[in-house]
């Protein structure tokens, strides 16, 4: 078995960071449906704009709203504004099939790569 990579948000834009929550990634909902995610889910949260990467959950957002909020002790690391790739893997025995979801400066859906 090994992990595999099978949900991506490409560079999508923090939309507001909080570090007076419990934790968790907050994404809209259209966008979770679109990468295969699930509320609760382990993610992989690689910043783009300054290199840090951090485990956490994912939490629904207002569909269609293209919220991408970091909350917890991540926002000390992701701020508002700053471009982050989100990461969903599956432990499997060979590689699954990958729904890379691309999205536009809005966060909103642009397409698969």
């Amino acid at each position: 078995m090994r992990w595999f990579l099978r949900s991506k948000i490409h560079n999508a834009t923090v939309t507001d960071s909080k570090v007076e929550y419990v934790g968790s990634i907050g994404i809209d909902e259209e966008l979770v449906d679109k990468a295969g995610l699930m509320r609760g889910e382990k993610v992989l949260v690689v910043d783009n704009t300054n290199g840090a990467r951090v485990e956490t959950y994912v939490i629904l957002e207002e569909r269609g709203s293209g919220t991408i909020r970091i909350n917890g002790a991540a926002a000390h690391l992701v701020k508002s504004g700053d471009r982050v790739i989100v990461m969903g893997f599956e432990l499997a025995d060979e590689p699954v099939e990958v729904k890379n979801v691309l999205v536009d400066e809005r966060n909103r859906f642009v397409g698969y790569l």
